[in-house]
């Protein structure tokens, strides 16, 4: 698969299913893994990382859900294409910035992807769409067991599996939550729903998590603690605790509408005519504009554009993604025309398809 097959394709994860659609954009479950045998990554010198790739590489042609996997070598790759992948929720932003002998294999439908050299040797990653992160940790222990079944991973009888940072030993697992809370933004109570979960030990990310800002009322809720506790136990914590965030939400949206319904309808369909008629749109406008048409969509006062296409324009109208769909450089009034006429374009398509459909 190449970059431009992948930019055309709309990923699982994206697929507008999975429970509580309307808050959960997807669930997502990591786990960090290293060599035995290898320094790890922050100590690793250009034939380790080398030796890290190669014996990764051959495992995962003996893992079903692996073996059709496509490689993107870091060191092949320009800057926008490492950060059309980060985008897409396949890389973190420090392996784009890393390069070197860091890579990703990525499947066919985006759900599974596995960062090599990263902070550690293997990041595993299984992404799905809506609130399933148990769906998530299913797929993703399947091909951890398949995979680490074939490397030496460094392991500890007490500890659990060794990491670059303290911070993932024992489990390794990292579970997170993309979430859409417009309602507890507009409430002004997210702070207050969301500074309480530390104590549990979770904590608040950005769009694309650790080091990254929020936009478009869009958090990743994640785990913060790995040792200690079973990969059962941690899953369970963060749903029970986004389950509460959830009805928070639900309640907002409910109070806006009773008390305000005036004020937040005008907001929503501002917003639509806005996105659909915009003939220059940033990233940063684009996706505040998009949250409160998410907000209309997921409380019946839209019935267009679709949760689907919504999801999928969170990817394709990033810089690079833009970039590449130009097929050439842009500087960033170029992106911003281009993004406002891809975004047009779209959903015009979807409400003749819409107005085609209900008649």
């Amino acid at each position: 698969m190449t970059l431009d097959a992948l930019v055309r394709q709309t990923p699982m994860w994206l697929d507008g299913s999975g429970a509580y659609a309307d808050v959960i954009v997807s669930s997502r479950v990591r786990l960090a893994r290293n060599l035995r045998h290898i320094p790890f990554s922050s100590q690793n010198k250009t034939a380790d990382e080398e030796r890290v790739v190669d014996e990764v590489l051959s495992a995962a042609q003996h893992v079903r859900d692996l073996n059709q996997s496509t490689y993107f070598d870091m060191k092949q790759l320009e800057e926008h294409d490492r950060q059309l992948l980060v985008e897409r929720h396949l890389i973190s932003p420090a392996l784009a910035l890393r390069g070197g002998n860091g890579g990703v294999m990525v499947d066919q439908d985006e759900r599974l992807s596995v960062m090599v050299n990263e902070e550690d040797h293997l990041r595993l990653q299984a992404l799905t769409a809506g609130f399933e992160p148990q769906a998530a940790w299913q797929m993703l222990d399947k091909v951890d067991t398949e995979l680490c079944g074939r490397l030496d991973i460094a392991y500890d009888a007490d500890l659990g599996y060794l990491t670059a940072c303290p911070t993932n030993v024992g489990t390794g697992l990292r579970a997170s939550i993309l979430i859409h809370l417009p309602g507890l933004v507009l409430v002004q109570t997210v702070d207050q729903v969301l500074n309480g979960i530390a104590q549990v030990g979770l904590t608040v990310r950005g769009f694309y998590g650790e080091g990254t800002e929020v936009v478009g009322s869009l958090f990743q809720i994640s785990n913060q603690i790995t040792l200690g506790k079973s990969e059962p136990e941690i899953l369970e914590t963060l749903e029970r605790v986004v389950r509460q965030i959830i009805d928070f939400e639900y309640s907002a949206r409910q109070t806006l509408l009773r008390d305000a319904r005036a004020q937040i309808e005008d907001k929503i369909w501002r917003s639509l005519g806005i996105l659909a008629n915009a003939r220059v749109l940033s990233g940063q406008e684009f996706m505040n504009l998009a949250s409160a048409v998410r907000l209309g969509v997921s409380t019946g006062v839209l019935k267009d554009p679709s949760l689907v296409l919504l999801n999928e324009l969170l990817v394709r109208v990033q810089p690079s993604h833009i970039q590449r769909m130009a097929g050439s450089r842009l500087d960033s009034d170029q992106r911003d025309q281009n993004r406002a006429e891809y975004v047009r374009e779209r959903f015009a398509s979807a409400s003749t398809t819409s107005r085609q459909t209900r008649g």
